[in-house]
């Protein structure tokens, strides 16, 4: 039977800082985990060398297709909101097993990409004390970029917010800068290479796109503020359309720009890790190439610290659902902030790499293996919203023709960097990786295989917890709705 419920929000169910973030920081959780400014100033090269002038175009593509997954995203975002975010979403749509798996993937992808950018933000600080003679070993600076991440989500989540806010608009604006003082350098003419895709190739611009998905990875994550938000039904879908745009354009300027400026010179785009800065030095501005590698360990700290915060909440939600241990649900009483759940998030955060670094594996290449695996936590979460979407709104009764279109959409263009990382035999245009990248498909499945193992062992021990679980989510779901319709048993 479908049964209609009506009820006011309660906003206190979890004990988190209630409304508290306005939109602009409820965006900049999502800016932050991006980390915008990184692409231009680390990445962009990669992605030229599959390519080439068609960078451009494999920037709008993945834009377009990340644009797919927030639509089916904000189906739920626009009735409900939770700490619990696309987990507890994909629990309403359908089940809790799939939303158990859900979590254990975002964990995985928050997780790894702030080790990732953690190794981001030690290399770049190595990099800024060695311009004034000092030199310290790598595990200090992860242990300085960890606490103080730690200590900022402990303190208060609307500090963490306007931190990461006043970082990152300060990083894009340095990497902008940089942007039309190298376009003026070119005159301000317009590249026709680029413009008419002179040498690019399907198969190039489709692999680009693999890369590029990879750095739109996390863009969900203000979902995670959903107590913590002002009119969170409003800010958290608007905040994941506009972080998408604003992070899209923004690369799609850089790309053309950046691919522009290293035609005629002498060094490869492609075989080049610090583009930016080598471009400030070749036009005689290296003092702004000193700037951007500010920038970056600054938006590299920023998504850290965005992963901790995202982590701590998913956590936070699996405790309260008998999936952890019951003091991962815990609330200081005074910061309202997930404490236990975020010293937990900053411990594994800095613990990955640096044993990583104790086997001899250098920051560079843990930064590159951590940002792999991370996306197959998202790819995994973002598969499952865009098929979760439609049977959701179909229970609801206000299911669309447009609405599966958007489905479809959401899981073509997921699949195809699904294919790019896993590779198929024999194949040139998607090649299967090289080791140790080759067994990372496996050992993100062991993972899964233990996280579903953990939640049946749990299921039997504790026989209500999955109907309790599914209770739990309906309910806040039903008090963001006067007229919500939740259907038969999820």
């Amino acid at each position: 039977m479908i049964k209609e419920i009506s009820k006011k929000p309660n906003h206190s169910v979890h004990g988190l800082k209630r409304a508290c973030l306005s939109y602009g920081e409820v965006l900049a959780q999502s800016v932050a985990v991006l980390a915008p400014s990184t692409i231009p100033a680390a990445v962009l090269g990669l992605i030229f060398a599959s390519a080439g002038n068609g960078t451009w175009l494999s920037f709008l593509l993945g834009m377009i297709g990340i644009l797919f997954v927030s639509i089916n995203i904000n189906q739920f975002a626009r009735r409900s909101a939770s700490p619990g975010s696309l987990y507890s979403y994909i629990i309403i749509g359908i089940g809790s097993t799939a939303g158990v798996f859900c979590a254990w993937g975002l964990v995985l992808g928050y997780l790894f990409t702030g080790m990732s950018t953690l190794c981001g933000f030690a290399i770049f600080g190595q990099i800024l004390l060695g311009y004034i003679g000092l030199h310290t070993h790598i595990l200090t600076l992860f242990a300085v970029g960890t606490v103080a991440a730690w200590y900022v989500a402990y303190k208060d989540i609307q500090l963490s917010a306007k931190m990461m806010l006043q970082i990152e608009a300060v990083s894009m604006l340095l990497v902008l800068l940089l942007g039309v003082i190298v376009w003026a350098h070119k005159g301000f003419a317009i590249d026709t290479a680029q413009l008419t895709l002179n040498g690019a190739t399907p198969g190039g611009v489709a692999v680009g796109i693999v890369l590029v998905v990879f750095g739109f990875s996390g863009f969900e994550s203000s979902t995670s503020l959903g107590d913590e938000a002002k009119d969170p039904l409003r800010t958290i879908p608007k905040s994941l359309i506009q972080s998408t745009l604003i992070a899209g354009v923004f690369f799609i300027i850089m790309a053309v720009i950046v691919v522009q400026a290293f035609h005629g010179t002498a060094v490869d785009l492609s075989k080049t890790d610090a583009p930016l800065d080598f471009l400030a030095r070749h036009i005689g501005v290296g003092f702004l190439g000193k700037l951007i590698s500010l920038s970056a360990l600054l938006s590299f700290f920023s998504c850290t610290l965005g992963c901790i915060n995202s982590t701590a909440r998913i956590f936070l939600m699996m405790a309260r659902h008998g999936l952890l241990t019951t003091s991962l649900g815990e609330i200081h009483q005074i910061n309202r902030t997930p404490h236990i759940a975020i010293g937990l998030s900053s411990l594994l955060t800095f613990l990955v790499p640096s044993v990583l670094n104790l086997f001899s594996v250098k920051a560079f290449d843990s930064q590159g293996y951590l940002g792999t695996i991370c996306t197959y936590g998202f790819l995994l979460v973002y598969i499952l919203i865009s098929i979760a979407a439609p049977i959701y709104l179909y229970r609801l009764r206000k299911l669309r023709a447009k609405d599966v279109v958007f489905s479809v959409l959401g899981v073509a263009f997921m699949l195809l960097p699904v294919v790019g990382i896993v590779g198929i035999p024999g194949s040139t245009l998607f090649p299967p990786p090289a080791p140790p990248q080759n067994i990372f498909p496996y050992l993100f499945l062991l993972y899964l295989a233990a996280g579903g193992g953990w939640f049946i062992f749990q299921r039997r021990r504790h026989p209500s917890m999955v109907r309790a679980m599914e209770q739990s989510v309906e309910e806040i779901h039903a008090s963001f709705s006067d007229t919500c319709q939740i259907g038969q048993k999820i």
